[in-house]
């Protein structure tokens, strides 16, 4: 099979990390791959924020905490690194092109043997005076909308990456 094809296939979210950071030249391969990712007319206009600092980090779990109606302590399950998307407010695109990056993000994550999950809330977090508040320190001005935390690390447990997909979600015509 394919190498792309599987390892489209045999991606899964992990939701549990050990403390062992992902090393920095996998981290910028990894971001390299989600800003390929295609755009609406080729803008390019999703950001990334890579966040490997320990300070950084558990802000954005403190506030996408207080937006997560499952209360979870940590909702970046212990991964030490959160790759977060961006894009333009005033952009009409913004959520769909920034949802390919994250899908770079995690497929790039995997074939380089390096376990990811999507965390949602990143949209309330930089709603959020705090969110706001690192963006401006970063000299980020332009309204940015949050599009989606892509958290990096190393499984703490065992993946089935052989779960079945569902029957039925293909109509040919």
């Amino acid at each position: 099979m394919n190498e792309t094809i599987q390892t489209l296939k045999t991606r899964r979210s992990c939701k549990k990390y050990k403390s062992d950071p992902v090393p920095a030249e996998l981290i910028d391969q990894i971001i390299e791959a989600g800003l390929c990712a295609p755009s609406a007319n080729n803008t390019q206009n999703s950001i990334i924020l890579a966040v490997t600092d320990k300070e950084t980090r558990d802000l954005l779990s403190r506030v996408n905490a207080k937006y997560d109606a499952k209360k979870r302590p940590d909702p970046f399950y212990n991964a030490q690194t959160v790759l977060v998307v961006l894009a333009p407010k005033a952009y009409g695109n913004r959520v769909y092109d920034g949802s390919l990056v994250m899908g770079n993000l995690l497929n790039a994550a995997h074939a380089l043997g390096v376990d990811a999950c999507w965390i949602h809330r990143a949209k309330e977090t930089f709603e959020d005076e705090e969110g706001i508040a690192l963006l401006k320190r970063l000299g980020i001005e332009e309204e940015y909308e949050g599009i989606g935390n892509c958290i990096l690390g190393y499984r703490d447990y065992e993946i089935n990456p052989d779960l079945p997909r569902k029957d039925g979600r293909v109509f040919r015509i």
